[in-house]
């Protein structure tokens, strides 16, 4: 997305690719590692993630969360916490729990967390990620 808006031709899959589940009853990250290392095999280009949802609470200090909607509450950005799966039907569904105005407006803005008590957290991934570099047109907003 942020490519286009910069007039750039858009890139295949690459680089920071997280894929999210949540399943309450399978929380050992041994098996996120086989869907990566399956996922690496079919599509190798992508140095992604894979993380059930439903125990990445512990990780960051929350209370646990519902859902993987719920877990992308807790994510630093809000730009960042866009899923998007395709249903059974071959449709598209999207989840934004902040909706997508930051995303689409070019703005990287931290979660009310990241805002305040995990604030560092935000600004060393802005930093580490190179996005305002990357995107020129980027710019950060503070709640």
């Amino acid at each position: 997305m942020w490519d286009a808006v910069h007039g750039r031709t858009a890139n295949r899959l690459k680089g920071d690719v997280d894929v999210i589940w949540f399943d309450p009853f399978v929380t050992d990250a041994g098996y996120d590692r086989q869907i990566e290392i399956q996922l690496r095999a079919v599509i190798p280009e992508i140095d992604g993630s894979v993380k059930n949802q439903a125990r990445m609470h512990v990780r960051n200090g929350d209370a646990p969360y519902l859902s993987a909607t719920d877990a992308m509450r807790h994510w630093p950005e809000t730009a960042t916490a866009v899923a998007a799966r395709r249903t059974d039907d071959g449709t598209c569904e999207i989840a934004s729990p902040f909706g997508l105005d930051d995303l689409f407006n070019l703005i990287v803005r931290p979660t009310e967390q990241f805002a305040h008590e995990k604030h560092a957290i935000f600004e060393r991934r802005v930093r580490s990620k190179a996005w305002l570099e990357t995107w020129p047109r980027l710019t950060t907003a503070y709640r």
